[in-house]
């Protein structure tokens, strides 16, 4: 009996080995991978996130400023609307000394 109990417990402590062998691979797979992934990631130059909020709140105030510039720009031009649609329905005169000929 003694014998078995032996040869038992040897068993269960190559096992126990193969487990933290293993367990200790698969760290150092995963440790690896992430290391690629970051290296991966970092050659892509992405943006963190606070970089791209404070682009994206640029981006949304310059479309503002253009936004009131269009309609300063459109008043502007509404009222001197006015003057041109006159001017352009003025008649004109004729050169003189040439009897209206473009000599």
């Amino acid at each position: 009996m003694q014998s078995e109990n032996r040869l038992f417990d040897d068993f269960v402590k190559v096992l126990n080995g193969a487990a933290g062998t293993f367990a200790g691979m698969t760290r150092e797979a995963e440790a690896g991978f992430r290391e690629r992934v970051r290296e991966w990631v970092g050659g892509l130059d992405m943006v963190s996130r606070d970089e791209f909020e404070a682009v994206k709140a640029i981006a949304v105030a310059a479309r503002e400023e253009n936004e009131a510039l269009k309609a300063r720009i459109e008043a502007l031009e509404g009222r001197s609307a006015p003057a041109a649609r006159a001017k352009r329905a003025a008649p004109r005169k004729p050169a003189e000394g040439n009897g209206g000929r473009g000599d």
